[in-house]
């Protein structure tokens, strides 16, 4: 977080020694100056235009579609395709014989630490409960959303609202065709709150698998501590070894 603090701090700092060098720029210039007064006196208290989502073709008809509904049709079927079941057969069954016991009890401390670890300023979900006011309340709503992610464990439910998403296309950057469906890009914005109780159930399941060695030496990818070094140690011992 002060990491965090320190770099808004010089960010805001750089726009306003910026700002006052593009000032005193204009003031040297007599002609600037008043493109600017014209500007701050018309333009300026103009309504901002709202950004026009492009017509999109639909590749099986060449057709292009003007309507919101058949836009969503279109992006619908091209960011959320239906996949085919993965055929197993031919991978050995295998199993780990292996009992573990552990506290299945959220502590307040984690979800505290949790929340503090979360960005403050990402965007957030439908609900548009922000991380900063999250953070904002620590102090009052820990004790809830302890009760509330226990709840979820022991009677192994995961909550309607926390399986919401909100889905944001955003267009690329630099393309010479936007009635391209492939142009695009899309984010899911995810209730903070799930986000929370996700992260703390990952930690736990990560640490548990580290501990009592549930994972091969050879997983290297979504692990704690290994980095590309790690690989690369490992293709060393593997060359030397042969």
């Amino acid at each position: 977080m002060k990491h965090n603090d320190h770099k808004n701090k010089i960010i805001r700092e750089m726009k306003c020694t910026h700002f006052r060098s593009q000032m005193h720029e204009l003031s040297e210039a007599f002609k600037s100056i008043w493109c600017f007064a014209k500007w701050a006196r018309i333009e300026s208290q103009l309504f901002k235009k709202l950004s026009q989502f492009s017509s999109l073709k639909r590749s099986d008809i060449n057709h292009m579609t003007t309507t919101f509904e058949k836009k969503i049709e279109i992006l619908r079927k091209k960011f959320f395709f239906s996949s085919s079941q993965a055929n197993v057969n031919n991978i050995a069954e295998s199993f780990i014989s292996l009992t573990v016991s552990f506290n299945s009890r959220i502590t307040k401390d984690e979800v505290k630490q949790t929340i503090k670890w979360v960005k403050a300023d990402k965007a957030s979900s439908a609900l548009n409960i922000s991380n900063r006011a999250l953070q904002a309340s620590l102090a009052e709503l820990t004790s809830v959303l302890t009760s509330l992610f226990n709840a979820c464990v022991t009677h192994k439910y995961y909550l309607k609202q926390f399986k919401k998403t909100q889905t944001i296309v955003l267009h690329k950057l630099k393309k010479s065709d936007y009635t391209d469906s492939k142009m695009y890009r899309f984010i899911a914005l995810l209730d903070i709150m799930s986000k929370v109780l996700k992260s703390i159930m990952i930690k736990r399941l990560s640490d548990i698998v580290e501990i009592h060695y549930m994972l091969s030496n050879a997983q290297m990818r979504a692990r704690c501590k290994w980095f590309v070094i790690s690989t690369l140690n490992l293709l060393i011992n593997q060359v030397h070894t042969v």
